[in-house]
């Protein structure tokens, strides 16, 4: 299961980076903008106004976030994280210049756009609608991507799945076995008492040994006979 939560970095890389550059692009434009005639007022450069930061650096600095992330993560979660991050951001960039004046209190105000017709669509465009829409649609796509298990990531968890298992298999199988014959002698190497060299009537040889009238192994009743001719020859 571990395995499956991992995501090579190149899956999320061309969303990633066009995340970083959208975001930077919304968060910095309203002040360099004015250097080329094309911003909102105040339409001089570098002036900072709080309907600025509710409306272009915090939401720019949220895509800029969200797309380092997942750029850089290799874990599924955190990734999707960073790229849900980066859809709020965009959605607010989109809706945000519409909402913001309705908010007086909170001063969200974007001000008038500097030129003609076709600059005034071009900015809005560029400052707000179009650019949230373009990064809530590389986030979506990071989305998507990231939401399925491809076959590829199946095969990357049971190959790291296996080389985690290796390690465990180089312990030989006859370990137990060589351990039983040295502390054993009679079973030497595994091999059976029967094997050890012993004679199969070592038992009987000693019994002969103690009772001098059964020496190897002979019947009662030789012993006997001997014994009675003994006594004939005594008495004679």
């Amino acid at each position: 299961m571990n395995g499956m939560l991992r995501v090579p970095r190149s899956r999320g890389a061309v969303s990633g980076v066009a995340l970083i550059l959208l975001g930077l692009w919304g968060a910095l434009i309203p002040f360099v903008g004015p250097y080329f005639h094309y911003a909102y007022t105040p339409d001089t450069g570098w002036t900072y106004t709080t309907g600025r930061f509710w409306l272009e650096i915090l939401p720019g600095a949220g895509t800029l976030v969200g797309g380092l992330i997942v750029l850089i993560s290799s874990y599924r979660p955190v990734a999707l994280l960073g790229a849900w991050l980066a859809a709020f951001s965009g959605a607010w960039f989109a809706v945000g210049s519409l909402l913001g004046p309705t908010w007086t209190r909170m001063g969200m105000t974007t001000g008038q756009p500097v030129g003609g017709t076709v600059l005034r669509a071009a900015e809005q465009l560029g400052f707000f609608t179009g650019l949230g829409i373009a990064i809530v649609f590389f986030a979506t796509l990071t989305l998507g991507r990231l939401s399925v298990v491809s076959i590829r990531d199946t095969e990357l968890a049971a190959h790291a799945k296996t080389t985690r298992a290796e390690p465990a298999e180089e312990k030989p199988a006859d370990a137990k076995v060589a351990r039983t014959g040295t502390r054993f002698p009679g079973l030497r190497q595994g091999r059976p008492a029967a094997e050890t060299g012993k004679p199969a009537d070592a038992k009987p040889a000693r019994t002969g040994m103690r009772f001098p009238g059964l020496r190897q192994g002979k019947p009662a009743t030789e012993t006997e006979q001997t014994a009675s001719e003994r006594v004939s020859s005594a008495a004679r």
